[in-house]
């Protein structure tokens, strides 16, 4: 299934024609997006959707797709998870996940603007292959994690490279968090969707020029190793996304290197989810 948050309802995506699951099921499941990203109404949602005739159903405008999980109780993210991204960085191949978080009110819809603050000049991107928690987790197994996930989508992880090394304290969150900074969607794909879920492409465009491109099999912690470590941890539940990484060619690590401008389009496409384009503005 490809699931939506269309104007804040929540919508299985049939084709290119929109199912409303409250309508669909005659209110037995609510409109909330969060319906989506529950494990436990696949099921249901499976049913609705095998029931559907796409001609039956109304086309949809894809202005109107917001973040997939849109209030998302945590996001979190993880640095130099791509072998090429640690090598341009000029850092080692870590032995453990390094992880951010980033503030739910940064995340913004696939065709959103991208707001660059008045007096930043070092907006960077991170196309990124994004993961939605389906159940509540603790101390999952890695051969378990895949059938907790509730979907795939794409992201990007937005940053202010000049806020996240200001000195004294490099610092992450905050710098990755302002308003708009965490695109995601367009579409939530369920893990059934994808012939392999631990080789997925992700590619990124800046204008014209393709930027990013990469693959979940280069991953240095794979999906399941970095859901299964972070459980140790923390509470996963549904409709937390995890960032999953970005492969190499970031704007910061590119001779000359290329920040994100107002005018400037930013492009980002996962296999089997869709492409976000987010125009730059101020």
């Amino acid at each position: 299934m490809q699931l939506a948050n269309l104007g804040g309802r929540a919508t299985i995506v049939v084709g290119d024609r929109a199912l409303d699951v409250e309508k669909a099921s005659n209110g037995a499941l609510g409109p909330d997006p969060a319906v989506l990203y529950d494990l436990a109404n696949h099921a249901e949602l499976r049913r609705l959707a095998g029931a559907a005739t796409a001609a039956d159903l109304p086309a949809y405008d894809e202005k109107q797709l917001g973040p997939v999980s849109p209030r998302a109780g945590k996001i979190l993210g993880v640095a130099l998870n791509y072998r090429g991204h640690a090598e341009e960085s000029g850092m080692p191949i870590p032995e453990q996940p390094g992880i951010f978080a980033k503030f739910t009110s940064s995340l913004t819809g696939p065709y959103a603007p991208v707001v660059v603050p008045v007096g930043i000049d070092k907006v960077d991107f991170e196309a990124e292959v994004v993961v939605v928690i389906g159940r509540t987790l603790r101390a999952v197994e890695p051969a378990d994690v895949w059938q907790n996930i509730a979907g795939v989508a794409a992201g990007q992880d937005v940053t202010d490279r000049k806020e996240q090394w200001r000195k004294p304290l490099n610092q992450f969150t905050f710098a990755k968090s302002y308003d708009t900074f965490s695109p995601c969607g367009p579409l939530m794909s369920t893990v059934d969707e994808f012939d392999d879920p631990d080789d997925i492409e992700v590619v990124g465009w800046v204008d014209d020029l393709e930027v990013q491109r990469g693959r979940t099999s280069d991953l240095i912690f794979s999906v399941p190793e970095l859901v299964s470590w972070l459980s140790r941890y923390v509470t996963l539940e549904p409709g937390d996304l995890v960032f999953t990484g970005t492969p190499a060619g970031c704007g910061v690590r590119r001779t000359p290197r290329l920040y994100l401008e107002p005018g400037m389009t930013l492009t980002t496409q996962v296999a089997g989810v869709g492409t976000m384009r987010n125009p730059i503005s101020r």
